[in-house]
């Protein structure tokens, strides 16, 4: 495996031998080091945990960081961002953390080259390293996927989170059921939509999604939206035992859910972002292992 673009390019033993090494790398605190390895972070959108978490894991893997946004790079000039992405393999760069806009253009974007892109989000199109996280926490928390229920539900129009987990939640045999307001709805995804109500009676996992306000063009209320597809406390109070909340964040509190749920006892939001550097570390050694 060069790149990982999508999480079509995995299959359950490739996700599974991701899982092992993460596990390797929380339980040993194993701090393995590429040599002579160097990183370059491009982040077009603003992140907070993906970003700082490829930082981490990348300067834990002793990797050389080179951090690349639009402001001060020459893409502001004209620069295509395949001819940046050449300018750095060719200045000895191995491995590239790509996050922009514009879905669809990652296999183009590859061809031809010898360093290795992981794609930290490409607009709408997917997120396979937050979904990768997500199903570590699931995986830590549940014997097998199979059967499992796993409720998706927010924006999932515009989730690229939703995109990539519901693929491979699939795969791995779990039921992958969704919640959402009629107009961010998606059929691509799924058809299959059931309400809030339902969905806290009987779901195993309840992975909420950011609503996406700057991709809309019409506003939301905060009230409403979390009356009727939130998560309040009175749900959670009917949810299953055992049952667990996920959120990829950054999380509106108040909106997809109630404040003083996002560090309840069924919580694993911050599980998550610890799980990411782990995830994060396990993918990056897979690359380079295969690279240097």
């Amino acid at each position: 495996m060069q790149h990982l673009l999508s999480m079509n390019e995995l299959d359950t033993s490739d996700i599974q031998q991701l899982f092992s090494r993460a596990r390797e790398v929380k339980s040993s605190n194993n701090e393995w080091e590429a040599p002579h390895a160097f990183a370059a972070n491009i982040f077009l959108e603003p992140s907070t945990r993906t970003k700082n978490s490829f930082y981490i894991a990348e300067k834990r893997l002793g990797i050389d960081v080179v951090d690349v946004n639009g402001a001060d790079s020459s893409l502001t000039k004209g620069e295509s961002l395949r001819d940046t992405l050449k300018t750095l393999e060719s200045i000895g760069v191995q491995l590239v953390v790509l996050r922009q806009s514009q879905q669809g253009i990652l296999d183009e974007l590859s061809q031809n080259l010898s360093l290795s892109i992981i794609n930290a989000g490409d607009g709408m199109g997917e997120h396979p390293t937050q979904c990768l996280l997500d199903l570590f926490t699931i995986a830590e928390e549940f014997p097998s996927f199979e059967g499992l229920q796993v409720t998706i539900a927010g924006d999932v129009k515009h989730s690229r989170v939703a995109r990539s987990n519901a693929h491979a939640l699939r795969m791995l045999g779990a039921d992958v059921l969704f919640v959402a307001p009629p107009q961010w709805q998606d059929p691509t995804v799924s058809h299959n939509y059931i309400s809030m109500d339902d969905a806290v009676e009987t779901s195993d996992v309840l992975m909420l999604l950011r609503v996406q306000c700057e991709r809309h063009e019409q506003h939301v209320s905060n009230e409403n939206y979390l009356s009727h597809y939130g998560l309040t406390a009175d749900r959670e109070k009917r949810m299953k035992e055992g049952s667990i909340i996920l959120h990829p964040a950054p999380v509106n509190r108040g909106v997809e859910i109630e404040s003083s749920l996002v560090e309840c006892d069924r919580s694993r939001i911050f599980n998550q972002m610890s799980n990411g550097v782990a995830i994060r570390m396990a993918i990056i050694q897979t690359l380079l292992k295969e690279e240097i």
